[in-house]
């Protein structure tokens, strides 16, 4: 501890503090400590030392599990598939932070898991290397990273054209997009794709129409009404995830704006009472368990084998039409599958 306090330039208690969360520190003196825990891959001494000697069996699983609905369709199917396997699973919450990622990883570790799965922060660089100092595997879940590890994630840049292709094809010219959380790399991919999807539809949208909403859904809410004001409105928007549509409905409801009469909508994610809105929404729906249950069977081989190639899995979403863009539904699709989104209208 006292080569993490050297290495912070804080005192031993103040690491301390941090480590076993007796006191709060500003957040600027946490990042210091636990970037230093990253650094020299220290693991506090615990009565769970011997857990991993003795078979531990547990998994940890990292993500914003507890502020992204998301993320909870995802955890079901990676606990069933773990405890099929004869492992505990043990969350812990990110906050989509890299001081909360460190800190998740810290605690995991301590508590001896014989593997992690990890929604990636901006820059899990730090946790990556904390992990591989106690070598204990990592697999990436939901953001495709450029990094040497195995990862699973939904193909996001093509199928957010697609909702863009959808909304041309309807005649819309002035599209909008409300953005997740700045850095994270599935936002980066659908804003690419937005941008994409206008391209070979030959349009363009001025730079005010990409807002984001912070993956929040009260950050969509500022988005939606910052684009309601601008002179030129929008006709049709596209939100990049499900939490942010809450938002937009919510704002939408406020300004008397009327979906799809007075604006469409189309939405990255699908959820369990979509269908339920009036009007039902059109989203892209991805295969959350089967991201799970992969997940976690890339977990148990990485396990079983350590040498292994690391491997990168792409799955591919569904067009779920509903009614929200604007036109009646039809049957869901595969993502990118060959279709002219004009038929639908």
């Amino acid at each position: 501890m006292a080569d993490i306090a050297q290495l912070a330039g804080v005192s031993v208690t103040t690491v301390s503090h941090v480590l076993n969360k007796t006191r709060h520190v500003s957040p600027d003196t946490e990042r210091a400590v636990l970037a230093a825990v990253a650094n020299t891959g220290y693991v506090p001494d615990s009565v769970t030392r011997s857990m991993r000697s003795a078979g531990s069996r547990i998994v940890g699983l990292a993500m914003s599990s507890i502020t992204n609905r998301y993320f909870g369709d995802v955890v079901h199917p990676i606990e069933r598939a773990a405890a099929a396997a004869g492992y505990s699973l043990l969350l812990a919450e990110t906050h989509d932070e890299v001081a909360g990622e460190l800190r998740a990883m810290s605690d995991l570790l301590s508590r001896r898991v014989d593997a992690v799965v990890l929604a990636p922060s901006p820059d899990p660089s730090g946790a990556l290397t904390h992990a591989a100092q106690q070598d204990v595997p990592v697999v990436l879940i939901d953001r495709l990273c450029d990094l040497d590890v195995d990862q699973i994630g939904s193909e996001s840049v093509e199928s957010t054209a697609e909702l863009v292709d959808h909304l041309a094809g309807l005649g819309h010219q002035r599209i909008a997009m409300v953005s997740g959380l700045p850095k994270l790399a599935t936002t980066e991919d659908r804003v690419r794709g937005f941008g994409l999807g206008l391209q070979r539809n030959g349009l363009s949208a001025p730079t005010e129409y990409v807002r984001t909403g912070n993956s929040t859904d009260e950050g969509a809410e500022r988005a939606l009404h910052e684009l309601m004001a601008l002179p030129t409105r929008p006709t049709a928007v596209v939100v990049g995830n499900n939490s942010m549509t809450i938002g937009v409905m919510r704002a939408a409801r406020t300004l008397g704006i009327r979906v799809p009469d007075d604006l469409a909508l189309v939405s990255f994610d699908d959820f369990e009472w979509a269908d339920l809105f009036h009007p039902r929404l059109t989203v892209i729906a991805q295969p959350t368990r089967t991201m799970g249950q992969q997940a976690l069977e890339l977990v148990l081989s990485r396990i079983a084998d350590p040498t292994v190639a690391s491997r990168r899995v792409v799955l591919r979403p569904t067009f779920v039409h509903r009614e929200s863009c604007g036109c009646p539904p039809a049957v869901a699709t595969p993502s990118g599958g060959p279709r002219d989104p004009r038929a639908a209208g």
